[in-house]
């Protein structure tokens, strides 16, 4: 790869997305990030070309960024929802594989070298654990489905026109920066403040992989000359029960309350979710180095 060389994040002030970014600027590549909403100033990156745009409105897509010479693309973009299809799963789909063919569609093909597509442990949906990628795809929600449409979209280009895309298919991310909304941020603030918060009986068993490595397995992907086509998993390949990282968060912080039980499963919720990485380990030459324990201790100390 070379420092001169571009590469589009799409979704890239998103969590994942900021650490990719500077990653990207470290590695000496020119940056553009594309996002929804416009970045205000005081939260963007120096060196970074910022682009406002809705993935989702094909027209407004293809008038900011065809024609510019793009050789690499990450695709971050949409959201994680699970919610129900008559409770807004149309937009959820709208998002997550219209917004990838209008992507696509508007790319200035000529100089590109790898399109990243970033995808969800979700897709196997109800699949038997370890999960691996020649496993056949459940989806059991709007989100997965269309995470698992634009996987099959992309492969289908690949195979008919060598559309040079690479699927890395993430488990559960966390680390510094994630959004307060999502699972460990919630539970780490909750002990900090010495809260009583509801969860669920916490049998599930996930697989959580720090930031760093993600960021690692997205850049060794990258012209990958064995890697096209492929689906990759991305994840520690260690199973960890939900009710043990909440222990272990409340135990390293000492204080919290977390009430096991409050809240129930999903319906069609997967208990046994984590990875089969050999084929990420074999191909990319990656995996994963961050321990769940160091991982925990670097974003405790991040909210104190």
């Amino acid at each position: 790869m070379s420092g001169k060389e571009s590469v589009l994040i799409v979704g890239g002030t998103g969590f994942i997305g900021m650490h990719i970014t500077r990653e990207a600027i470290n590695l000496g590549f020119h940056v553009l990030v594309l996002s929804k909403n416009a970045t205000p100033l005081l939260g963007r990156i120096n060196d970074v070309e910022y682009i406002s745009v809705d993935i989702t409105l094909e027209g407004e897509l293809f008038n900011k960024i065809n024609g510019r010479t793009l050789h690499y693309v990450i695709n971050l973009g949409g959201y994680i929802d699970h919610s129900n299809y008559t409770e807004g799963g149309d937009q959820i789909f709208n998002v997550h594989f219209n917004g990838v063919k209008n992507l696509v569609n508007c790319i200035n093909k000529d100089h590109l070298k790898s399109f990243i597509q970033i995808g969800s442990s979700d897709e196997y949906g109800g699949n038997l654990s370890p999960q691996s990628e020649c496993q056949r795809e459940s989806p059991i929600s709007p989100y997965s489905f269309a995470k698992t449409a634009a996987t099959h979209l992309l492969q289908m280009l690949y195979v008919t026109e060598n559309f040079p895309v690479i699927i890395l298919r993430l488990f559960l991310v966390y680390g510094p920066g994630q959004d307060s909304s999502r699972f460990i941020p919630q539970v780490i603030q909750g002990c900090l403040n010495n809260d009583k918060f509801p969860v669920s009986p916490g049998e599930q068993l996930r697989d959580f992989c720090f930031i760093s490595d993600i960021v690692d397995a997205i850049f060794l992907s990258i012209g990958n000359d064995y890697a096209y086509g492929e689906v990759f998993n991305i994840a520690t390949g260690e199973p960890n029960s939900v009710r043990n990282i909440v222990s272990t968060i409340q135990e390293k912080i000492g204080s919290g309350a977390p009430q096991f039980g409050k809240f129930e499963y999903r319906v069609g919720e997967n208990m046994l979710l984590f990875a089969e990485i050999s084929k990420a380990k074999r191909i990319l030459g990656w995996k994963p180095r961050v321990g769940l324990n160091e991982g925990l201790d670097r974003v405790i100390s991040y909210y104190k």
